[in-house]
């Protein structure tokens, strides 16, 4: 049924069932629902019956809680019964000219780094039940998620055990979910790694869901999906009560399909009378068509990065290459100072960062996996995963909470397919290095490797939206015309619109003042069309010379981004080394400090001076909205 699903969206708008729970509830349902469904599967196959007479399209299973955590709460480790019993019930319903959608829900229990459950646990867990689900299903729907790790172990969990489409759907309050992530970075991140429909559902009601469609259309690669509440909850009486009764959701709904919404449904709340009269207004609509292609936007678990659009510096620094103070670190797994080093970077303007950890004596997979979760918990740019080594690429790609962009695929044939194959399974944009077996030195050389790797990349399924072509620098000191070959190289990419980068140092190796070859070499290339680079933000030069070359290219309106920087107060944050490193949520660095502190002072005034007013500061920051659930988590846990 996969084609006839995706076929029906995109032919005509699909009205989903409503509140299944609360219509359950309102039946006398108690404890847990699916086990009751299934000790009263008259009522839940009633329920099904009277959204489809009153127009549904679609039913989803009662299954959203059919997890192993939450059966095993009680007393119930049978998963796979549970689920396939529940989908032959709404299978029952729906009849062969309906369709079927597996609800999968979250597991209860918060992943790492946040929480104690491993990722490839969660995972297991979401295949346990979604194997159940299929044979019965149309579609897999993954819902009401607040944690784009979680959703994303769900989705990779699907697309690994059916071959469904999948539908996933988060929820959001005040914009963002419960754990930082906003429409977009969500939409972004599930249509790369392969949904095959994206949306929100629950937690507020129509009205203030038409926003989110609304910011999330102009991105969508795929249908979306809008399922509000019934208006907001209230006990009245003793009984939960939605304040949006049918004659006002009906409307809305056919505003949220007229804002995008190829599916549409109401969550808690709505009733076979909500869908009814919403019905007519959504019949014979034709949804929008999705993007013919994924956007060039690179995220992390709350933000999302547009490449080419302005230039954007990816911070080079990550990297033991040269730093021997930062080898000996990780040598002994410590992250600190590679963490530091991200705060930094983000500090001088890095929109990306790049990170490797690759050295003899190490275990690259583990570390690197390791460091990705560290760094993409501690700062919020999207990441660059620079390795090598295949195996420990994998794990990061698989781990990584976001759309990151790999560093970087090269041309020769035995490292190039391998390499694109994970691009395209977990949804990720990458460097297209034309490097194959010999460093092509002329402007056609080059060129030419350039369109075999991006053909290759084409046969594997990726566009070449999703490459971002390494221009190759070359020490000017070894060849006079380095430097104008890379420059033609970046020019004739930039003429049919392919996003580029350099690695700015090696124009200048061997030559004494580097800094200011670097910083003359990246405002010819931004002149020439460069769109990205890999760089150290830190130096003062580089900064400016990149913030005057966008302002003089018309990439900076009303100059506002180098105004804003020469206008920024100087100096550290206020408050001492311990309580920035709490708010920050440096643990590592916060143990440290603390037993420091407690060889100066009573324990009790470093306690009264330093923890608590920094745990205030976070808290009130979370109460703003400015900071969220991982940062929240991590300084609580600076404070252990």
């Amino acid at each position: 049924m996969k084609r006839d699903f995706l076929q029906a969206l995109r032919s005509r708008t699909l009205m989903l069932d409503g509140g299944t729970g609360t219509a359950l509830q309102a039946r006398g349902m108690h404890g847990c629902p699916e086990l009751w469904c299934l000790a009263h599967p008259e009522e839940l196959l009633a329920v099904q019956r009277a959204f489809i007479e009153a127009g549904s399209d679609v039913i989803y299973t009662s299954t959203f809680g059919a997890n192993r955590p939450k059966l095993e709460e009680y007393g119930r480790t049978d998963v796979a019964a549970v689920n396939r019993e529940l989908a032959q019930i709404a299978r029952q319903a729906a009849g062969e000219n309906r369709f079927v959608g597996g609800d999968v829900g979250p597991c209860g229990r918060l992943i790492a780094p946040m929480g104690d459950l491993d990722f490839e646990e969660a995972v297991d867990l979401f295949k346990e039940q979604i194997a159940a689900l299929a044979p019965d299903c149309d579609f897999i729907v993954i819902e009401t998620m607040i944690d784009i790790r979680e959703a994303r172990a769900a989705l990779i969990a699907a697309k690994e055990v059916c071959d469904l489409p999948v539908a996933v759907s988060m929820t959001y309050q005040d914009g963002r979910t419960m754990t930082g992530t906003d429409p977009v970075t969500a939409l972004m991140t599930l249509q790369s790694l392969g949904a095959d429909v994206v949306g929100c559902n629950c937690s507020t009601g129509p009205d203030q869901m038409l926003d989110i469609i609304k910011a999330m259309r102009p991105y969508a690669a795929v249908p979306l999906l809008a399922k509000p509440n019934a208006g907001m909850p209230a006990i009245v009486d003793g009984e939960t009560v939605f304040d949006v009764g049918p004659e006002r959701f009906a409307p809305a709904l056919a505003a949220l399909a007229e804002a995008g919404a190829a599916l549409v449904r109401g969550c808690c709340g709505s009733t076979p009378e909500h869908i009814r009269l919403a019905k007519p207004l959504i019949a014979g609509r034709v949804p929008p068509a999705p993007l013919p292609a994924l956007p060039r936007i690179v995220t992390s678990a709350s933000r999302f990065q547009p490449l080419g659009e302005t230039f954007s510096a990816i911070g080079e620094r990550i990297n033991p290459t040269g730093k021997k103070a930062l080898q000996a670190a990780l040598k002994e797994g410590n992250l600190e100072p590679a963490l530091v080093m991200a705060g930094e970077q983000k500090a001088a303007g890095a929109d990306l960062l790049d990170v490797n950890v690759g050295m003899p004596g190490i275990d690259e997979p583990a570390l690197l996996k390791e460091a990705v979760i560290r760094v993409s918990a501690r700062c919020d740019l999207p990441l660059s995963i620079d390795t090598t080594n295949i195996q420990a690429l994998e794990g990061a790609l698989r781990i990584y909470p976001g759309r990151a962009l790999i560093n970087s695929i090269p041309a020769e044939k035995s490292r190039r397919d391998p390499l694109l194959k994970l691009a395209k399974k977990y949804g990720a944009m990458f460097i297209a290095l034309p490097i194959g077996e010999k460093i092509p030195e002329t402007l056609e050389e080059r060129t030419a490797v350039i369109a075999e790797l991006l053909a290759s990349a084409e046969r594997a399924g990726l566009g070449r939206e999703s490459a971002v072509v390494d221009a190759l620098v070359m020490p000017v000191s070894a060849n006079d015309r380095a430097g104008a070959v890379t420059l033609d190289t970046v020019r004739w990419c930039s003429e049919r619109g392919l996003l580029t980068t350099m690695g700015l140092s090696n124009v200048s190796f061997g030559l004494p003042q580097r800094e200011w070859v670097n910083a003359s070499f990246l405002a010819l290339a931004m002149g020439r069309g460069l769109t990205t680079a890999i760089l150290n933000p830190t130096i003062a030069t580089m900064q400016n010379i990149r913030l005057g070359s966008m302002m003089v290219l018309g990439q900076d309106p009303s100059c506002a981004a180098y105004v804003a920087h020469w206008s920024a107060p100087q100096g550290e944050t206020e408050g001492t080394p311990l309580f920035r490193a709490i708010v920050d949520g440096s643990f590592d660095t916060a143990a440290a400090l603390a037993r420091e502190a407690v060889a100066a002072k009573a324990p009790q005034e470093v306690l009264d001076e330093e923890l608590l007013p920094a745990l205030s500061e976070v808290g009130d920051r979370f109460d703003k909205r400015i900071t969220f659930l991982p940062q929240l988590l991590q300084s609580a846990q600076a404070v252990q």
